[in-house]
């Protein structure tokens, strides 16, 4: 039987190709240097090629390290994954989970979220990260995460999306705003309005657009902010008026503000709110538990 690569000589080369140096990667790999460098050149041996061009000034990959690196990562992510699917198998929330969160989420949830899950399965480890979107979904293709928590639908390939329940669009305006006396308050007279929203590349305000069936051309933008708190204070302060997600309200983003809300007589302006992971994870049940007991925790707070 023909030598294979070992998972070791593998991490080896993947960190060599993240970080460009042998030091740098035998740091991050708790090794030195002489121990990586050794370690892939064994890996070199067993494949019969070269994968890594050495000299004074730099490292660079031949173009089969490249491909080896790329199927490597392949390999220890599914390896990651039946440690994953084991532990989870023996004790749901017992181990650790990498979650992406969105900003216009986060802050929401995850207080309470986090509370509920120290009381109830104190031996769970969550990591969390927030971060835009498009930064998340690339996190989880690359093996970085586990589990997002955001807005949907996100177009992204090889993953699977689980709803988990809708966020409802409410309109947020100064005091004593014209909109606020509206008696039956249509997406229709927003149009021409100047509507706040989140800067480019944050999917809420995509979201918030489509659900009121308007496009940029329809409303004036006069400011575009990084977050929801700094929106809540531009409308204070009478520059405009903005479409806040309904658990920024349950989270009493408002407080300390004369900011007035009103809801659209439309049904079916909100945002869905789900998860998202890799197709074909071995974790898949374990993300839709924890999907459930995100969805009981929102209940109770609704």
């Amino acid at each position: 039987m023909s030598r294979q690569p070992t998972l070791k000589q593998l991490r080896y080369l993947i960190s060599l190709a993240e970080h460009g140096h042998f030091g740098h990667a035998a740091r991050a790999c708790h090794v030195s240097q002489s121990t990586l460098s050794a370690g892939i050149l064994e890996l070199e041996d067993v494949l019969g090629a070269p994968l890594v061009e050495r000299n004074n000034r730099r490292v660079i990959l031949t173009l089969l390290g490249e491909e080896v690196v790329q199927r490597g990562k392949n390999v220890m992510l599914s390896v990651e994954d039946i440690v994953a699917c084991c532990r989870a198998a023996a004790e749901p929330f017992n181990g650790a989970m990498r979650i992406g969160v969105i900003p216009t989420i986060a802050p929401f949830i995850l207080p309470g979220l986090l509370k509920r899950l120290r009381d109830e399965h104190p031996d769970f480890r969550l990591f969390i990260r927030e971060d835009l979107s498009e930064n998340l979904t690339e996190a989880l293709s690359r093996g970085e995460l586990d589990v997002l928590l955001l807005a949907l639908p996100y177009p992204v390939q090889g993953v699977d999306e689980f709803p988990l329940f809708e966020d409802e669009f409410l309109l947020a305006c100064p005091k004593g705003h014209p909109l606020v006396s509206l008696k039956r308050l249509t997406t229709e007279d927003l149009k021409g309005a100047d509507l706040l929203l989140l800067e480019d590349g944050h999917c809420l305000r995509e979201h918030a657009l489509e659900a009121c069936k308007l496009r940029d051309s329809d409303v004036s933008v006069p400011y575009q902010a990084t977050s929801l708190n700094t929106i809540v204070q531009m409308v204070a302060n009478g520059i405009g008026v903005t479409l806040l997600p309904k658990m920024a309200l349950d989270a009493n983003v408002l407080l300390g503000t004369e900011v007035q809300v009103s809801r659209f007589s439309e049904t079916g302006i909100t945002r869905t709110v789900g998860l998202m992971w890799r197709r074909n994870t071995p974790r898949q049940m374990e993300f839709r538990q924890l999907g459930a007991f995100i969805r009981e925790a929102q209940r109770q707070v609704a």
